[in-house]
């Protein structure tokens, strides 16, 4: 488990490459990227840098390439404004957490149906939908619904 420290030097790098990447980057091989996640390692010698990508399979290889090509002056930013001890080399690596869930939710509904998967979840507001769940909430603690 990482320490806070090195979970908070994790997020300054987070924040100053993600800014960099947003604000200052010209190469026009990097497309619509959010950074969501940095693991250094303890020794601040390594850093990968997770990112997500807006596009399709080819536009996410192009925009990683110009993220490795542009390491260089990532790197010199931390350094810039985080004075830690060793700026970490930076390495990039395509955040899948996005594709997954999105698969997830397919999956889900072929099996359930998606009619019946988000009708389910649409209506858990009206009457009936939030009187099943005020029953659910109260007999987790242990007291018998209020009949209406």
């Amino acid at each position: 488990m990482a320490s806070d420290r090195m979970r908070r030097v994790d997020e300054a790098i987070r924040q100053v490459v993600g800014d960099a990447v947003a604000s200052d980057l010209k190469d026009p091989r990097v497309g619509f990227v959010t950074v969501t996640d940095v693991r250094t390692s303890a020794d601040l010698s390594h850093a990968r840098v997770y990112v997500s990508v807006l596009g399709e399979p080819h536009e996410r290889e192009q925009t990683l390439e110009g993220l490795r090509s542009a390491h260089g002056y990532l790197q010199q930013r931390i350094a810039g404004e985080l004075h830690l001890k060793r700026t970490p080399t930076l390495e990039f690596a395509y955040d899948d957490t996005t594709d997954r869930a999105m698969r997830l939710d397919e999956l889900l509904d072929a099996e359930l149906g998606a009619g019946e998967r988000h009708a389910a979840g649409h209506h858990a507001g009206d009457r009936e939908g939030g009187e099943a769940a005020a029953d659910t909430g109260d007999r987790r603690r242990g007291e018998e619904p209020e009949h209406r």
